[in-house]
C-alpha cells in the first residue's frame, strides 16, 4: 500500500526518506496541500487553533507532537482523527519536573540571585530528604515522576481524579486534598487539563498547604489559578513551567514574586523528544500500511 505523509520540514523528509512512502513537506503555515495526505506530522509549536482550518476529508490522520490535546476537539473539522504523542514528553516533562522541585526544595533561585549579585551567602534548605511530596496526577507524566522521586528519600503521596490501588500502591482522591495538603512539603501537578482540573489549584487549596510548602506544576496553566498564587506570594514557593496566561507578559507581577521559580514551558524541549516523534511516526506508518488502528487517537470529530 502506498501512503503519502506530510512533515514540517526538510530536515524530517530526510530523516524519513528511506520510508517507502510518498513524503511531502508541509509547515501547515501554507495552504493544504492538494490530494489525499495518509498521515499529518503536526507542525510542534503551531497552535491548536490552527487545526480548524483543515480539510479532514483529505487527511486520514493528524499525529501531533505534543501530549496534552486541549481545544482540540473543539476545533477540529467534521471526520478528522487527531493522536497525540503519547511516549515523547513524558520522561522529559518528569525530569524537568524534578529540577524545578530539586531548585525550589535547595532554594536554587535565592543562590542564583546571590550569584548575579557576586555575593557568598549560606542558608538552610528544606531539601527532599525525608519530607512528604503530594503528587496530583498518575498518568504518564506521574508514572515516570515517581520513578524519579523514588531515589530521594521521599514520602511520596499519589493522588489522582478517584481513589483506587494499583501494583504499586494505593491512590488518593482529590476529594481528600483538603486532608493530604496539610501534611504536604511539595505539591506536584502533573494532570490533563479538563472541566475537572482547570482551576483545582485555588484559594482553598492553597489555603491548605502549609507555610514554606511547594508548588511545582507542569501540567497545564489554567489547572491553577494564577490570582490565587499572587495571594499567597512569599508563603508559598511556586515553581512552574506553565501558565495562564502564556506566554507570561514581560509585566507580569509573577516575575518578580519571591520564591518563584519560573520555566517557559519547556518540559518537552529536550534531546530525547525528536528520535521519540521519529519512532512514533515509523510506528504510526506501519500501522497504516497494514491496515491497523493507529496508537494514541484521542480525538475523532463526528462526520
Amino acid at each position: 500500500m502506498s501512503l503519502r505523509i506530510s512533515v514540517p520540514d526538510t530536515r524530517w523528509a530526510e530523516t524519513l526518506a528511506d520510508l517507502d512512502v510518498e513524503v511531502v513537506v508541509w509547515d501547515a503555515k501554507t495552504p493544504q496541500p492538494a490530494g489525499h495526505l495518509d498521515l499529518v506530522l503536526w507542525p510542534y509549536m503551531v497552535e491548536a487553533g490552527e487545526l480548524s482550518h483543515l480539510d479532514t476529508r483529505r487527511i486520514g490522520l493528524i499525529q501531533a507532537q505534543s501530549l496534552g490535546y486541549d481545544r482540540v476537539a473543539e476545533v477540529l473539522p467534521p471526520g478528522g482523527v487527531y493522536a497525540n504523542a503519547v511516549g515523547v514528553h513524558e520522561a522529559a516533562t518528569a525530569e524537568l519536573a524534578m529540577t524545578l522541585l530539586l531548585g525550589a526544595t535547595r532554594g536554587l533561585d535565592g543562590f542564583l540571585r546571590a550569584q548575579g549579585d557576586h555575593h557568598w551567602r549560606k542558608r538552610w534548605t528544606p531539601g527532599l530528604i525525608d519530607r512528604r511530596v503530594v503528587l496530583i496526577g498518575v498518568g504518564g507524566i506521574g508514572t515516570e515522576l515517581l520513578a524519579r522521586l523514588a531515589g530521594f528519600g521521599t514520602d511520596i503521596v499519589r493522588v489522582a481524579s478517584t481513589a483506587r490501588d494499583d501494583d504499586l500502591g494505593h491512590v488518593h482522591s482529590t476529594s481528600e486534598l483538603p486532608r493530604l495538603l496539610p501534611t504536604a512539603d511539595a505539591v506536584v501537578l502533573a494532570v490533563p487539563l479538563t472541566d475537572g482540573t482547570s482551576g483545582l489549584v485555588d484559594a482553598e487549596f492553597l489555603a491548605c498547604m502549609p507555610d514554606g510548602a511547594v508548588l511545582v506544576n507542569v501540567s497545564r496553566g489554567k489547572v491553577v489559578v494564577t490570582d490565587a498564587v499572587l495571594a499567597e506570594a512569599g508563603r508559598i514557593v511556586f515553581a512552574s513551567d506553565v501558565f495562564d496566561p502564556e506566554p507570561l507578559p514581560a509585566d507580569h507581577p509573577l516575575w518578580s514574586l519571591p520564591n518563584t521559580l519560573i520555566t517557559p514551558h519547556v518540559g518537552g524541549l529536550s534531546a530525547s523528544m525528536r528520535s521519540r516523534v521519529e519512532r512514533l511516526v515509523r510506528r504510526q506508518v506501519e500501522h497504516l500500511r497494514s491496515g491497523r488502528e493507529p496508537e494514541h487517537v484521542v480525538v475523532r470529530s463526528p462526520r
